[in-house]
């Protein structure tokens, strides 16, 4: 049997609150709606199911059985709707009560924690879960849906048409070595003096791997990399061990006293720019909304600093 067009979830929702408080004027009151439009709704219901489920005594409606029946249905109905609704909605990672945030290692000391702070100023209820892993990694994850949101290390603008982008600060990329190292003092480095040295580095995928492979390209000469490793920390501990030098972001620095962050010559200038990547279909999202005006709030704090932050 076909339901008629007349039997609405609106209507329903008017007849299940007359059900409860039993006069016109408090469902008026708790719908914002008129008690004219009220009336309306239930006596247009009674028409589209064909069966009365009011009497009239007075000016008053009297619920006949029919309507305690339909009022059983309705409520399932309504409650089966909201439900599907919320199910939906998170699914799709609209509004959930759990934001799933992806980030480079290496921003995890200032720019990550100074994030998530803001973020739960913003939305106390919200919980977060982190995911740490390089670009390629998170970016695959961020388009399989895995992932609602990402900060990763970009080089000129954001090509993807399906995601969208919020700036936060630039990083310039510098040569890292021991303290205490030949090159200790030195202004700028000319990566010409070192053909015969040793390089660790991050395996591909990462941000700074592609800023490491430029730069020798710009230089003219295939690095001699003795070891790749899968974090930044490793890297470091490598670096600061004497295993060989690399090239780093600057916002390293502050990671570990037993490096030195030293600036290259001009000609082999490279930066990241760290970015805040989320799909453009959920652009709309109050969670995603709030992380980018926390983001686009950093940006400004870092503007004219030196991208450490």
């Amino acid at each position: 049997m076909a339901i008629d067009e007349a039997i609405t979830l609106k209507k329903m929702e008017v007849f299940l609150a007359f059900m409860t408080l039993n006069n016109m004027a408090r469902v008026s009151e708790s719908l914002g709606q008129s008690t004219v439009s009220v009336h309306r709704a239930l006596h247009s219901l009674e028409e589209a199911l064909r069966c009365p489920l009011f009497k009239h005594e007075g000016r008053n409606l009297i619920p006949l059985q029919t309507a305690y029946t339909f009022a059983e249905y309705a409520k399932r109905i309504v409650d089966e709707c909201e439900e599907g609704v919320r199910k939906v909605r998170d699914a799709g990672g609209f509004n959930a009560p759990r934001l799933k945030m992806g980030a480079l290692y290496s921003l995890t000391l200032r720019c990550i924690p100074q994030l998530v702070i803001g973020l739960k100023l913003r939305k106390p209820e919200l919980d977060i879960d982190l995911t740490m892993g390089s670009n390629r990694e998170l970016l695959q994850s961020l388009v399989d849906g895995q992932l609602d949101a990402i900060v990763v290390g970009l080089h000129g603008e954001n090509e993807n048409n399906g995601l969208v982008s919020v700036p936060l600060f630039y990083d310039d990329i510098f040569l890292a070595a021991p303290v205490g190292s030949p090159y200790a003092g030195n202004n700028h480095i000319d990566l010409q003096d070192f053909r015969a040295e040793k390089f660790v580095t991050l395996s591909d995928g990462f941000a700074t791997t592609e800023d490491f492979h430029h730069c020798f390209e710009l230089a003219g000469f295939i690095p001699n990399i003795a070891m790749r490793v899968q974090d930044i920390f490793s890297l470091i501990n490598l670096i600061s061990g004497g295993i060989g030098y690399s090239l780093l972001p600057g916002r390293v620095g502050e990671f570990s006293s037993r490096i030195e962050l030293i600036p290259l010559e001009e000609r082999y200038a490279s930066r990241q720019q760290i970015t805040l990547l989320l799909p453009k279909n959920r652009e709309r999202d109050p969670n995603l909304l709030a992380l980018a005006a926390e983001c686009r709030m950093y940006g400004r704090r870092d503007n004219g600093k030196d991208g450490f932050l």
